[in-house]
């Protein structure tokens, strides 16, 4: 027989007091951060219709945890908080003047993704700025991103910035087929520089165009790198993409987050969903980004409302873990004081009522003992628990 009633599913755990606490308050510190930058917060559901994702083809269908309701309509638990933000945006908003700026700090929940830190259920916090654009509006979010980590009291950040349409334009300036062109982007996010050179030389570009390529696997930097590769390239929408880039270096500059900020043009995106600059946050002790967001202009009008949209999102519970790899220690919170009573004497219970409801005026978290301590146990259970105050009753009523 099993023992799976001991056991949480795979890519689910539990979280000690500690983590919670540690977890609650990074959660309002980001409210905080959202807020005050203007942006309003939403919830939707924790199950959609699967078609808001699959029919879309945001999403693979084997990664979403699936469902069916009483009528048989296929359902899944919430991926991600974008696709439902657009909906919400495209629906419940659509009379809302543009730019729209919501943010969500909801559970999400991924088939079969897990290890190295990640979990299926998780909790992901993200703004999406919805009826804007230009390198302004990419420059608002990705400073938001950074000031969401710094927050939390993540330090060592690194960001990594790309653009979609680069990629779009370098392929079409050198004349590649589709197939050609995908094969060269699998590879680019495999940092596969075999395959590249392979595709590359078999579609007959120069050698100094193979070179360009395999550039975007092996250059990252700042200026210099949007300088090296501007020298290369022709394409209107390539050398746009260049510039948009630069200018969002120029804007983190005027925020003072230029420190953080790495250009990797080899940052490409999925196809189809990023339609501009993209970027990705890590920080050490993690294998994944605990940040990724960028441009996707398309994808509102899936939900019959044309507006661009920029946004990001951070995996908290992914933050958390890189906080406790990296040494970050999460205080046990523990009661303030306690207050025991003599159950023998008539009127004890009461007076303690009135003295810890007095008590937690002043401090923090205050404990009524239910269980019936006497004096000396009352005081070993604070030994043991480090509560440091101690209240015992043991007068009542007078006759």
């Amino acid at each position: 027989m099993s023992n799976n009633k001991f056991y949480t599913p795979d890519g689910f755990t539990d979280q000690l007091p500690e983590i919670c606490a540690f977890k609650r308050k990074a959660e309002g510190q980001l409210r905080d951060v959202f807020a005050g930058a203007g942006y309003k917060e939403i919830e939707t559901p924790g199950v959609e219709y699967c078609d808001i994702y699959t029919s879309t083809g945001l999403v693979k269908a084997e990664d979403l945890f699936k469902f069916c309701d009483q009528k048989g309509r296929l359902l899944c638990a919430r991926y991600d908080g974008t696709v439902p933000a657009v909906r919400f945006a495209a629906n419940l908003y659509k009379d809302e003047p543009l730019p729209l700026r919501l943010f969500y700090i909801e559970n999400m929940y991924r088939f079969n993704q897990m290890g190295g830190g990640k979990q299926s259920g998780f909790t992901q916090a993200g703004v999406e700025f919805m009826g804007a654009k230009g390198a302004e509006a990419d420059s608002e979010v990705i400073a938001l991103a950074i000031e969401s980590a710094l927050a939390i009291g993540i330090s060592d950040l690194q960001v990594s910035i790309g653009q979609a349409n680069f990629f779009e334009g370098l392929t079409e300036q050198f004349g590649l087929s589709d197939d050609a062109k995908d094969s060269i982007r699998r590879a680019i996010l495999a940092k596969d520089s075999v395959t590249i050179e392979s595709v590359a030389k078999e579609a007959g570009l120069s050698a100094n165009d193979r070179a360009t390529l395999l550039m975007l696997i092996e250059c990252q930097g700042g200026y210099d790198v949007i300088d090296q590769f501007a020298s290369r390239v022709t394409s209107d929408s390539a050398i746009s993409a260049l510039n948009n880039l630069k200018d969002i270096l120029d804007i983190m500059d005027e925020y003072g987050y230029l420190k953080y900020i790495t250009v990797d043009l080899g940052l490409i995106g999925s196809e189809g969903y990023y339609t501009g600059m993209i970027f990705k946050g890590y920080t050490y002790e993690v294998g994944f980004p605990v940040i990724g967001g960028g441009r996707y202009d398309n994808v509102a009008e899936i939900f019959g409302r044309k507006m661009e949209a920029v946004g990001f999102s951070m995996s908290l519970t992914l933050a958390i873990t890189a906080l406790m790899r990296q040494g970050v220690e999460f205080t046990k919170e523990q009661a303030s004081a306690i207050v025991g009573y003599d159950r023998s004497i008539k009127g004890a219970r009461a007076k303690a009522i009135a003295l810890a409801r007095a008590l937690r005026e002043e401090y923090t978290s205050v404990i009524l003992d239910s269980s019936g301590m006497s004096e000396e146990e009352l005081d070993q259970y604070c030994d043991l628990n480090n509560i440091p105050a101690t209240f015992y009753v043991n007068e009542g009523d007078e006759e």
